[in-house]
């Protein structure tokens, strides 16, 4: 069976080719605004499945394809913190996240189309999802600090406005939990929800052959 990633994150992507996971990108586009009151957990999982039943929609219609989609958001004080859309928004954010500890929730969801329903029945999916929380602590950042890593264009399009797996590192004390997870999947979750469908990881040539 094939695998769709429904993302257009070059980070899930890499992930992905990390693990010898065979793949196609077909990101899709939907409504990401926070519900009413809606708990981070909630809204992350909700992101995730939507993208990928979204995904689904389309890549079914003639042919039998898994969709994997993903969210990532970064929790401080139950708050959700986005993409910041200009540097004032990203300086915010990074001194909420300063010398403390703040949350990565990363959902993931496997939408597997279910063989055993009939075609006059329609090819009704069968839903895997979870989720993985990661606590990671930043140290004490200056004004100084904030601006040359906001000149170094890293924080432009990252949730929280930074990245673990690039010049962000250097904020980052500790971590307890999945550090693929922070990065955009979390891979001991992503390689047994695969499995249990049937698609195989650690797909390299040498293997393949």
């Amino acid at each position: 069976m094939k695998l769709i990633l429904a993302s257009a994150s070059p980070r899930r992507s890499e992930l992905l080719t990390q693990i010898g996971v065979k793949f196609l990108v077909k990101p899709v586009n939907i409504d990401e605004t926070p519900l009413l009151e809606e708990h981070a957990s909630d809204y992350v999982v909700r992101m995730a499945k939507e993208k990928a039943l979204a995904c689904y929609e389309i890549e079914n219609a003639n042919q039998a394809v898994a969709i994997l989609g993903s969210d990532t958001s970064v929790i401080v004080d139950g708050d959700i913190l986005g993409k910041p859309a200009d540097f004032y928004e990203a300086r915010d954010m990074l001194m909420r996240l300063s010398g403390r500890e703040h949350q990565v929730m990363t959902s993931v969801c496997l939408v597997v189309p279910d063989a055993s329903l009939s075609e006059a029945k329609g090819r009704e999916p069968e839903i895997c999802t979870q989720l993985v929380t990661t606590s990671v602590k930043f140290k004490e950042l200056s004004e100084e600090q904030i601006l040359a890593y906001w000149q170094s264009g890293e924080p432009c399009d990252k949730a929280g406005a930074y990245a673990i797996q690039g010049f962000g590192a250097v904020f980052v004390e500790a971590i307890q939990g999945s550090y693929s997870a922070v990065v955009g999947l979390p891979l001991a979750e992503v390689s047994e929800m695969l499995g249990s469908a049937g698609i195989a990881v650690w797909q390299t040539t040498e293997l393949a052959g």
